[in-house]
């Protein structure tokens, strides 16, 4: 049997995702866990790799088993297993040709950036902070030259692994709400640290250091020597994966993600 499995984490205490050797992994944590309830070794594959620090609302696994367990089971019995910071929110059987990775037609994110004077207290793990007020009308226009289909090697890191810069950028939004500046962005599929770089090179338009038309320049020029440094890790969320109606996951997983959101 082929379960589907809907988890949210906080990455603060992990070197992201992928399972390592040398240091605590959610990918590894999770596997442990369901191991416990299948009383047999269980692996999965993710909808996405999130870096170290990275949270995620609703990442998605997939697993095979031959063990027999109710989906109540398969949810709370691993949560129990895991720690404080990762939950499994949802369990599902799913159809054979299921595939967490493959079968998602697009993935979205969100950062979300304190913009005060003061540092965060108590959202420290959760936010990135900028002192400088954020322009982020300019920020939104400046972002809308990623969308669509380009090479985004000038926001890709080095240690990338990716065949090809190539990525659809199907939405991208930068708003203020309060004393913070959201950038949401969704896409087909990331390059590595791709959302981190972007947030990083729209900081300097936010602060009014470079031009609106600055982003469509880096992204003309294919050098990611040119552009922002990297944004910190904290205040990146992993907000979910879309898939085809088919498989019938929760709504809020359902492509059109117009029509989910």
């Amino acid at each position: 049997m082929r379960i589907a499995l809907g988890i949210e984490y906080d990455g603060t205490d992990f070197h992201g995702w992928q399972r390592l050797s040398h240091a605590p992994s959610v990918q590894a944590a999770v596997e442990a866990a369901l191991s416990r309830v299948a009383d047999a070794p269980v692996e999965v594959v993710c909808a996405g790799r999130t870096d170290a620090g990275v949270h995620a609302r609703c990442q998605v696994v997939h697993f095979d088993t031959n063990a027999a367990r109710s989906m109540r089971g398969w949810t709370l019995g691993t949560s129990s297993n895991l720690p404080s910071s990762v939950a499994v929110i949802w369990a599902q059987a799913v159809a054979g040709d299921f595939h967490a990775r493959f079968s998602a037609l697009a993935r979205r994110y969100r950062y979300t950036i304190l913009n005060r004077p003061v540092r965060a207290a108590l959202e420290s793990r959760h936010v990135a902070w900028e002192r400088a007020p954020l322009d982020a009308a300019a920020m939104h226009a400046a972002a809308q030259a990623l969308v669509g289909e380009h090479d985004f090697s000038a926001f890709r890191t080095v240690a990338c692994q990716a065949r090809t810069p190539m990525r659809c950028v199907q939405e991208i939004s930068v708003a203020r709400a309060g004393d913070r500046v959201v950038v949401e962005i969704q896409a087909n599929a990331f390059l590595h640290h791709m959302v981190r770089n972007i947030v990083g090179s729209l900081l300097p338009v936010g602060r009014g250091e470079e031009k609106p038309g600055w982003i469509e320049q880096l992204l003309a020029g294919r050098d990611r020597a040119a552009a922002g440094p990297t944004a910190v890790a904290q205040g990146l969320t992993f907000l979910r994966p879309y898939y085809p109606a088919q498989y019938g996951l929760p709504a809020e997983l359902a492509w059109p993600a117009e029509e989910a959101r």
